[in-house]
């Protein structure tokens, strides 16, 4: 007990003593002559360079100091271009883990980063990722977006294994930050270490995080005198080729194009795709939507996915509306059907202005426009034709204002607007935004106030909405109450995605987490929520909901959890109806689901996942359970393959079918929802390699005979006797088959030259008594789309051409 005693007294006053000093300082030299970026660290500059050493593990324990055959020794320099680093991170070679990956996939392995902030405002990080496999990632980083991977600097860094651990030594152009013209810079500094085997993780300057962004915990980095930022213009020229084929019909289609950054001042850029070509963007997980909402899928298309941090304040940008589907059907009349109908708008250019001063004001300004789409319709009795306007001409713009201060906190305006040439529906939304906490990171508060006006047809909607929360948001305990509402004509969707409008919620939530190790745990958290639902007008109770979850990790990295959510009472669905003013009513609601997630630094791993949902209501049977499963291979640190089954199985649910006589139809039905993946990557080096993807999507949808109609009171009724003989048949058979096989091969930095084969099926019927395997065989009945597509990037730095232009001069 004595010595129990002891070691915890030695551990606090070391603990407290760590994070307690001062932040550390390095002091850097500038060089005449730039190190060779080779692994090997016998070049001059590195021979008196001062040293960066005596990390401190902040993940899973924080205030561990680094043993002495893993400690690490960073060195850095500079000149009039680059920033360089190196770094000696000793360990045992065979306990590294380096499985190969492309750009920006860590995978199974360790890494060394490397984070500068050139402001030293604790708010706007640049991230340089080093892996033992030689691949590399970075990323843009801010408290309220986190890590924006989709951002791609251009740099240099080479990885060395040797007999006492490996080398990371690393060249970073100053083309990558965004830095004041001051004759003596001060920059904020970090580096991180990652033990992959134990997911042990260190850091040179101290993080405590019980409280606060981990920006606040930078070092301090000297010594950057008479540096001038560069011109910054990058060039990215490309070429493609697209060849589709699908049911006896082939096109080709060839583009030239350009992708360019330019930056204006040394901290604003701007980025251009003057003639985008989105051609080698991922499929989209599409679904079987039931539902009164939209589904929502992510950006995959990369110049809306890199630096788009400001853009998303206030969750008022959804980037898939910049050429996605029209906004407005044309209507059909009497015996009229669509020839054809896009599923997508083309873009004919998109641009972004982004940067922020060195006082911490944000300033973003994006621009883009779609062309004028028209679509063909057929009179199903004459088969004469007729042109109608899907999309007419569209300029999407936004511009972002965002104050940053005490390093901690953030005042913003937003304003973005839709605009149609002709009399089409025009959009306007601004939103005034704060996020601020207080000087000990203990005490956070957000509130938004956001407007939205639509200029239609018939006149002007507008609308608004406000948001607030307040939360304790440091130490063990952590506690928040929050309210939300919106009027029911507030709409964002022309440029946003707004799923619910005439709502007043009330929620709060308490949890407890843990940020050091216990006897039997890595880390664990508990956690309670509850809202309150009402519409806004009227001020109509709609429903309430409790959950509680529960999340850990054990000892040997094995991530488990467990959810229970209840809806006590009687909850009012005032969307389901799709009409305003009616809802439907449902009772006593519960859901249950745990997940397991084993040791991923296994050869053999695997995820898994069981929910159970169901209604306790007298004239009720409804039972829903699904269950996922995921096994991960890694037959090598070159090959991995990931394969997941998810099944879903609902009886005795009730939903909208349709509109008749003027009754809102309701159906009881059972659905069934399978989904086969596999994902796989073989990775020659760090620099080219092959990755697969694979979906196959099937759902069934079988209702009963007997149909229901909506009563005023939101009960449903089987009064009048609908059958689904009196309607077009609801039920429903959905089935897709995606597959997408690459090969990625960067050739030079920045450079990339891509080769995609797609195949892709899809099929729906009202087959809903068909089995798994006769819709599958149904399905490779239909039209088979086959897509080769081949796309050559080159990168092209100014500062690196400049001096053939110079010399053409002379």
């Amino acid at each position: 007990m004595t010595a129990r005693l002891l070691y915890f007294l030695i551990y606090f006053i070391a603990f407290h003593t760590v994070f307690a000093q001062e932040k550390k300082t390095l002091n850097i030299n500038k060089t005449t002559e730039a190190p060779k970026i080779d692994g090997v660290l016998d070049d001059e500059v590195w021979q008196n360079a001062e040293e960066a050493t005596d990390f401190i593990q902040f993940r899973p324990e924080m205030g561990v100091i680094e043993t002495e055959d893993q400690r690490t020794i960073v060195k850095m320099a500079y000149d009039d271009n680059a920033i360089y680093v190196a770094a000696y991170l000793y360990d045992s070679p065979e306990l590294i883990m380096k499985q190969v990956n492309q750009r920006d996939n860590f995978g199974q392995q360790d890494f060394f980063t490397v984070v500068l902030n050139p402001n030293n405002d604790a708010q706007n990080d640049t991230e340089f990722f080093a892996f033992p496999s030689g691949n590399q990632a970075d990323a843009i980083v801010s408290p309220g977006n986190g890590n924006d991977f989709g951002w791609n600097g251009v740099w240099d860094s080479t990885v060395k294994i040797v007999e006492d651990g490996w080398i990371v030594e690393m060249k970073i152009p100053y083309s990558n930050l965004r830095f004041s013209n001051q004759a003596i810079q001060t920059w904020g500094i970090q580096f991180h270490r990652r033990f992959r085997r134990d997911n042990t993780q260190y850091s040179w300057n101290p993080i405590d995080r019980t409280k606060g962004n981990t920006g606040l915990y930078h070092g301090v980095l000297q010594g950057i005198e008479n540096i001038k930022p560069p011109t910054r213009l990058s060039l990215y020229p490309f070429a493609s080729g697209l060849f589709t084929t699908i049911d006896g019909k082939s096109e080709n289609k060839q583009s030239l194009g350009l992708d360019l950054k330019y930056g204006v001042t040394e901290n604003f850029t701007i980025d251009a795709t003057l003639i985008p070509d989105f051609s080698q963007a991922g499929f989209d997980d599409v679904r079987l939507n039931l539902g009164p909402f939209e589904q929502m899928f992510s950006e995959q298309r990369q110049f809306f996915t890199e630096g788009v941090d400001l853009f998303n304040k206030g969750n008022l940008f959804y980037s898939r509306r910049v050429g996605g589907s029209p906004a407005e059907r044309p209507q059909l009349n009497e015996n009229e059907e669509f020839v054809n109908y896009p599923n997508t708008i083309k873009v004919l250019n998109a641009v972004k202005l982004s940067g922020r001063t060195k006082k911490g004001l944000g300033v973003g300004i994006f621009n883009s426009i779609t062309e004028k789409t028209e679509v063909t319709i057929k009179n199903t009795d004459t088969d004469e034709l007729r042109k109608a306007i899907a999309e007419p001409f569209t300029n999407y713009n936004i511009i972002v204002l965002d104050q940053q201060f005490n390093k901690n906190s953030s005042v913003s305006l937003i304003n973005t607007n839709v605009t149609r040439n002709g009399h089409y529906r025009d959009a306007n939304v601004t939103g005034l935004l704060a996020d601020i906490t207080n000087k000990k990171n203990t005490f956070n508060l957000e509130a938004e106030v956001k407007m939205s006006s639509l200029n239609l047809a018939d006149g002007n909607q507008n609308g608004y909405s406000t948001e607030f929360e307040i939360s304790k948001v440091g130490g063990n305990f952590r506690y928040g109450i929050g309210h939300d509402l919106a009027d029911n004509k507030y709409d964002i969707n022309d440029l946003g995605v707004q799923f619910r409008n005439n709502y007043s919620n009330y929620s709060a939530d308490f949890s407890y987490r843990t940020f050091e190790p216990t006897e039997n745990f890595n880390s664990l958290s508990i956690g309670i929520r509850t809202q309150y639902r009402q519409l806004f007008k009227p001020s109509t109770y709609t429903g309430f909901n409790i959950g509680i979850n529960f999340d850990a990790q054990s000892k040997k990295l094995h991530n488990f959890g467990i959810n229970f959510n209840t809806e006590p009472g009687k909850q009012y669905d005032y969307f389901g109806p799709r009409t305003e003013g009616r809802y439907f009513i449902y009772e006593n609601a519960a859901s249950l689901n745990g997940f397991f997630s084993s040791n991923s630094n296994k050869v053999v791993s695997f995820f898994s996942r069981v929910s159970f949902y169901t209604q306790f209501e007298s004239d009720r049977d409804l039972f829903s359970y699904s269950f996922d499963f995921g096994p991960r291979i890694r037959f090598n640190d070159h090959f991995s393959l990931r394969y997941s089954i998810d099944f879903n199985r609902t009886g005795g649910s009730r939903g909208y079918v349709t509109d008749f006589n003027a009754d809102i139809i309701y159906g009881e039905r059972d659905q069934v929802t399978l989904v086969n993946s596999i994902r796989g990557s073989y990775n020659f080096n760090s620099y080219h390699g092959l990755s697969l993807s694979f979906r196959n999507y099937w759902a069934t949808v079988d209702y009963d005979e007997d149909l229901f109609h909506l009563l005023e009171n939101g009960k449903l009724s089987r009064e009048k006797g609908y059958t689904v003989n009196d309607i077009a048949d609801p039920n429903i058979n959905f089935n897709t088959w995606n597959l997408d096989f690459s090969y990625t091969w960067q050739f030079a930095p920045g450079s990339q030259l891509s080769a995609l084969y797609r195949n892709q099926l899809f099929n729906y019927s009202n087959a809903a008594s068909d089995d798994y395997f006769d819709s599958l065989e149904t399905l490779f009945e239909q039209p088979i789309q086959h897509t080769l597509s081949l796309r050559l990037v080159y990168f092209i730095d100014y500062n690196n051409v400049k001096h053939l232009f110079m010399n053409n001069e002379g």
